[in-house]
């Protein structure tokens, strides 16, 4: 007989084929079902058999005793042991066969077919509704068949409620005489249902709503996504006893006796049902999240226009301004900064809102304002002092930056862990679903809005964004922000060097002050220019950046000397200049750009014109670079030899790594080894080839750059302008624009929740589905407009990992793990609750005298003092650690009745003579409340039949 290894119908492999055929005008799905096995094994298995005139190998494992049972197999693998069969069902859009002339026909033809062809596998025909998984079939071998029969019923038969009477059926069908009759081995198995835990109860705790809605939640709980599953995910635990090998006589169980006390069971194995669909809370904020990306309104729609603003509309006349003004009675005008007009603006909304019942309440707005801003709190009198507010988002040491989690919003276009946009996406989440909706959202991004142009207006660096220009990696609302940040670094930059430099002339404060005046109206111009104070010395400067004859000579825009670098013909050292930085971009400008780049096309015109384009930074580093030459005269700017030395600084201060100048075109400078006059090596600089094409463009910048220093040029980056922009781009945002922007953030943080929570519970297939959600979720977030159904299956793969992490606490509470108790058996604790997790069914080690197998037992022993109503005095009778039989008196069973009974009955017997081959005989029966089921394969010798 075939030699089976224990399990191999659970840890194998099992494939389907599949195909449709027409016989009768009756369509039919045929489907070959099969164990993966190593091709070496079988080919040696079907060899021996071949040589050796073996029965077919489904025949053998009709007496195979290793796999019986198995958690995750077809049912007829259940029934009847078999690896490898063929299924003839109806088509997907036929009728059940239940006519009893029609499977008779079909069975027929079935052991015809198999006849002629010498096939050995198992056909098997489904009749009847399919709901009933009914089947009849066929296995044929050299002068051997093996009839596949069932019997389905609603009720069981009272005669045929216990093991006595399924033995009778067995031998009354196998119609062997008694005294030819070897014993029958008995496989049994029943099953117990525990779906009332009682005190084990679900360990999620429940979000405290009255402290949300009360305003008493602090700033750093809007950091913070709520985890965990509503309801227990753990529905029912399913408890199988097995008495895996009996014979007749060994046990008695009949209508008046039975010796099949789970607790005796030699083995114990369990499996747990999972709740259907469990809500789960971060399940739920996403998907909430997500419904707003297909709202429609403004925030002015939705918030609706304040009175005070129908007020002020009413009241304007723009014809009566100037008559207002001229009034002898007229109020005098305060002389209010634009920061003070909007500080002012602000209350008057918050004020009527505040009448209105605004959407959020003013203490929880003021909690998220200083969760956003927690620097709100220092002094920021001197706008300058602000330097000392940290700028690292979140914190993070330089250890953690290097960390997979840290970097993982480049994967997928967020911001940073604990930035501000970070934290704005989880603050939107949870106001949107917590405190109002959609209107609330809105009313939180309004007064986000507000703070942004006051940390503008008076000049304070943005809490919880890095320094530097937009990074691009992440999502465009962080660039924005960052832009603005950026804006305010320049505008505090370029009044502290006004400030400097009006205290290095000696100017007075009265005329500092109106100098910094007069230098603040000039912000928005494309040029800007240092007032010249009555103390300097005003001296005619031309345009080469060389004073006149008799002239102090003041050269201007050096920041150091370039070691031992030099001036053509000259000794005098060459100066590293002082210039301006490029201008930063974000990523919807810079696509903006290109779109403007390529449409001026491939022509000669449009190839200058870009070019020129492009060169706004090369002129102004040339003109930086021409004016702190002093006094080398620039006499040879047509031979473009100073031409020649900047493109040589520029690949000499490249290559030092220095921080002040740029690299422009470093090919176009080539070096040369070749001898001098006395026969020595030395190493020649010129320019390119194409840099000697007449009427270059690179050519004709170096001769029309003017020596200017970088202060006096016209600025490359106008910070007035972009912030502007900036803040105008954020206010006409809609809520579900916004929402589309922080799509990205509210995922990398719910991944980086999950992988939070995982961490806590050591799972196994969540985090091998973790980087698979990440590769998927960082595909669609990069797309500037992602598709939200796929977006959706993202967050449903997100919920399901958080519904496995709350599983694995439920049954670490269910199984005394939870609060880290930690004991003798805690380490076997901890593998039976991770392979259950992971595996269909478990074996219990020790059967129900194991430590998991005592939890269990105490866990259904609970259930039924609880569904029985037994008395406390009862329930205090069992000690723990007692022996598990009832105690004296107890009329309360430890379980419930098994809600099925399987029973598995084999031999081997002549048939259907006494002179015929001994064949196997196998019968599977199925008892449940609602449920009969026999299932029976009876092998018959046809040799002379």
């Amino acid at each position: 007989m075939a030699a089976d290894n224990d399990g191999e119908y659970t840890s194998g492999t099992w494939e389907e084929r599949s195909r449709d055929i027409n016989f009768a005008d009756f369509k039919f799905s045929i489907t070959h079902h099969y164990l993966k096995r190593e091709c070496a094994e079988s080919e040696g298995k079907e060899d021996d058999g071949k040589e050796e005139d073996a029965f077919p190998l489904a025949m053998q494992d009709l007496l195979c005793m290793n796999n019986d049972f198995p958690p995750r197999a077809h049912c007829l693998v259940r029934w009847y042991g078999v690896r490898e069969f063929v299924v003839i069902a109806p088509g997907a859009n036929c009728e059940a066969i239940i006519s009893e002339s029609k499977c008779s026909l079909l069975l027929s033809s079935v052991s015809i077919a198999l006849g002629n062809t010498g096939c050995q596998v198992p056909l098997f025909v489904q009749i009847q509704q399919k709901w009933r998984k009914m089947y009849a079939g066929e296995c044929q071998g050299p002068g051997v068949r093996t009839d596949f029969e069932m019997v389905h019923l609603r009720k069981v038969p009272s005669q045929f409620n216990h093991l006595s009477g399924l033995l009778d059926i067995f031998k009354a069908k196998i119609g062997c005489p008694l005294t030819l009759l070897p014993p029958i081995n008995i496989a049994i198995r029943f099953t117990y249902i525990l779906q009332d835990w009682q005190q084990y109860s679900w360990p999620q705790q429940p979000p405290d709503f009255d402290a949300l809605l009360a305003g008493e939640v602090g700033g750093v709980e809007f950091g913070k996504l709520p985890f965990g599953a509503c309801e227990d995910p753990i529905s029912e635990l399913h408890l199988a006893t097995t008495w895996p090998h009996l014979t007749e006589g060994i046990v008695v169980d009949n209508d008046v006796y039975s010796d099949l006390d789970p607790l005796q069971a030699p083995h114990w194995s369990v499996r747990v049902r999972k709740a259907d669909n469990p809500q789960c809370l971060l399940g739920d904020f996403l998907n909430e999240f997500l419904k707003l990306c297909s709202r429609k309104e403004t925030t002015d729609e939705i918030l609706g226009r304040s009175s005070a603003e129908e007020e002020g509309k009413e009241n304007s006349d723009i014809t009566q301004a100037l008559s207002k003004l001229t009034e002898p009675t007229a109020v005098p005008i305060p002389k209010l900064s634009v920061s003070n007009m909007m500080h002012s603006a602000r209350k008057r909304i918050r004020r009527h809102r505040r009448n209105d019942q605004s959407p959020l309440n003013n203490d929880i707005l003021n909690s998220i304002l200083l969760y956003f801003f927690p620097d709100s709190t220092l002094d920021k009198s001197d706008p300058i002092d602000s330097k000392a507010v940290p700028q690292k988002a979140g914190g993070k040491s330089d250890q953690d930056k290097e960390t997979e989690d840290y970097n993982l919003f480049s994967t997928l276009k967020s911001a940073p862990w604990d930035s501000l946009t970070y934290r704005l996406a989880l603050c939107v989440c949870l106001v949107n679903f917590y405190h109002g909706g959609v209107r609330a959202v809105a009313h939180l991004w309004q007064e986000f809005v507000l703070e942004m142009r006051n940390c503008w207006e008076n000049n304070y660096l943005i809490y919880g964004l890095p320094p530097g220009p937009p990074d691009l990696r992440c999502c465009l609302l962080h660039q924005k922000l960052q832009m603005l940040n950026c804006c305010i670094e320049h505008k505090k930059a370029r009044d502290a060097a006004r400030k400097d430099a009006s205290e290095e002339n000696g100017l007075p404060a009265p005329q500092a002050s109106l100098g910094k005046a007069k230098e603040s109206w000039s912000d928005s111009e494309d040029e800007f220019f240092e007032c010249l104070s009555d103390a300097e010395e005003m001296t005619d400067t031309p345009a080469d950046g060389v004073k006149g004859a008799g002239a102090k000579v003041k050269p201007e825009g050096r920041l150091q000397p370039h070691g031992k670098l030099t001036l053509l013909n000259s000794n005098e050292p060459l100066y590293i200049p002082v210039t301006q930085e490029p201008a930063p971009m974000t990523e919807d400008v810079l696509e903006e750009q290109s779109e403007v780049l390529a449409k001026l096309g491939t022509s000669a015109e449009g190839a200058h014109l870009r070019a020129r384009m492009q060169s706004a930074c090369l002129l102004s580093d040339m003109e930086s670079f021409k004016l702190p030459q002093v006094p080398e005269p620039l006499r040879f700017c047509k031979n473009a030899d100073h031409y020649v030395l900047l493109l040589r600084l520029l690949v000499i201060i490249d290559r030092a790594s220095a921080q002040c100048f740029r690299r422009q075109s470093e090919r176009d400078y080539v070096e040369e080894e070749v001898s001098d006059e006395a026969g020595r090596t030395v190493v020649q600089g010129s320019l390119s080839a194409r840099m000697k094409i007449p009427g270059n463009m690179w050519v004709e910048a170096w001769e029309s750059a003017k020596a200017t220093p970088a202060r006096r040029q016209r600025r490359l980056f106008d910070d007035t302008k972009e912030a502007e922009r900036v803040l105008q781009y954020l206010a006409v945002q809609k809520p579900s624009d916004l929402t589309r922007h922080l799509l990205p953030c509210i995922v990398h943080a719910a991944i980086l929740k999950v992988k939070e929570e995982e961490a806590l519970e050591d799972i196994t297939s969540v985090r091998k589905i973790v980087p698979q959600v990440i590769s998927h979720a960082s595909k669609m977030l990069r797309h500037p407009s992602p598709d939200l159904k796929k977006l959706e299956d993202t967050i449903n793969q997100i919920t399901v990992l958080e519904a496995t992490i709350a599983r694995a606490r439920s049954l670490r509470a269910k199984f005394g793990l939870a609060k880290g108790e930690r004991g003798e058996d805690t380490e076997d604790l901890e593998m039976f609750v991770s392979s259950l997790l992971e595996e269909p069914e478990v074996a219990i080690v020790g059967a129900g005298r194991g430590p998991a197998g005592s939890i269990i037992h105490k866990l259904f022993v609970s259930a039924q003092r609880a569904a029985l109503l037994a008395p406390l005095e009862e329930e205090a009778g069992r000690a723990v650690g007692s022996d598990d039989r009832k105690p004296a008196g107890s009329s309360i069973p430890d379980f419930p009745p098994p809600a099925g009974r399987e029973v598995l009955l084999r031999t081997c017997v002549p048939r259907p003579a006494p002179y015929s081959k001994t064949l196997p005989q196998r019968l599977f029966c199925v008892l449940m409340r609602e449920e009969f089921r026999l299932a029976g394969a009876f092998s018959s010798d046809t040799s002379f039949f």
